[in-house]
């Protein structure tokens, strides 16, 4: 049987490649989004590429709805084998004129919506074994001046997945998660600016903002669930165009037996003593 992976915002941008690629690939693809026009254009795309999919509409910040969503997908096909929690939003704003709604809104859909997708879709993948993929981001690995939110949220993701790839590994249920770069509607103003910027100032954009695209990320994925290693699970992958790169848990640094010793360290290793 063809597996069946749910990818929540999957209208636009990644989610939408994502879900054209596994479409292409014999998935049965289950595209989740907030407004039916787009939900219903993907699922045509992937229906006229020969593939099979399934469009639902539901904010995955609203709990009501997302288990709505996996009951409706459970009856009509009984199974979900991989879930990709995809969706997201933006609300940047310094941390001092951020508002609660701002802070509010971010965390819901990033780091809410993927608990509450994770936690209905778990008794059906317990059943099957499976994928789970989240999304974190390079603000979540090292922050982002202007996106306390939205780091917080990817960061809280990234303790959910080494949680969940521990937690679920006798259930042969792998879970990883990927930073992606690539040029969306979600980073296209900021890449946009940027090279604004860096233009008014006669210099080249820094090689850190140089950034693939969504169909890059897409390839990683449907290679990544390829993959049968029941061991690859609890990994972080960055993937910027044909570039992957595996990021490490943290680890200890250094440690010390006293605090006159380890700030005697924390000096040295600086050069300031």
């Amino acid at each position: 049987m063809n597996r069946v992976a749910l990818i929540t915002g999957a209208t636009r941008g990644i989610g939408r490649s994502i879900a054209m690629q596994l479409g292409k690939s014999g998935y049965i693809v289950v595209v989740n989004g907030t407004k039916q026009v787009l939900i219903d254009e993907v699922v045509r795309e992937i229906r006229q590429a020969g593939g099979e999919a399934l469009g639902y509409a539901a904010n995955v910040a609203d709990p009501v709805a997302v288990t709505a969503m996996v009951d409706e997908v459970i009856a009509r096909y009984g199974r979900i084998e991989v879930l990709i929690a995809n969706a997201g939003i933006v609300q940047d704003q310094k941390c001092q004129r951020m508002t609660d709604e701002q802070w509010k809104t971010v965390l819901d859909v990033h780091l809410n919506g993927t608990y509450y997708s994770i936690q209905r879709v778990l008794p059906h993948m317990r059943e099957t074994g499976g994928d789970i993929l989240l999304m974190t981001s390079a603000a979540g690995l090292a922050g982002s001046v202007g996106q306390v939110n939205y780091s917080a949220a990817k960061a809280g993701i990234l303790g959910m997945m080494w949680t969940l790839a521990a937690e679920l590994k006798r259930d042969q249920i792998r879970v990883n998660a990927i930073s992606p770069a690539a040029l969306t509607d979600m980073t296209r103003p900021i890449i946009d600016h940027l090279r604004e910027k860096h233009a008014s100032r006669n210099e080249p954009l820094p090689d850190f903002w140089r950034i693939g695209d969504p169909e890059a990320i897409a390839s990683f994925v449907t290679a990544l669930l390829r993959e049968s290693d029941a061991d690859l699970t609890g990994e972080i992958f960055a993937v910027n165009g044909s570039k992957v790169t595996k990021w490490e848990k943290p680890a200890p640094a250094f440690s010390e037996n006293s605090i006159e010793a380890f700030f005697a360290a924390w000096h040295r290793q600086k050069g300031t003593e």
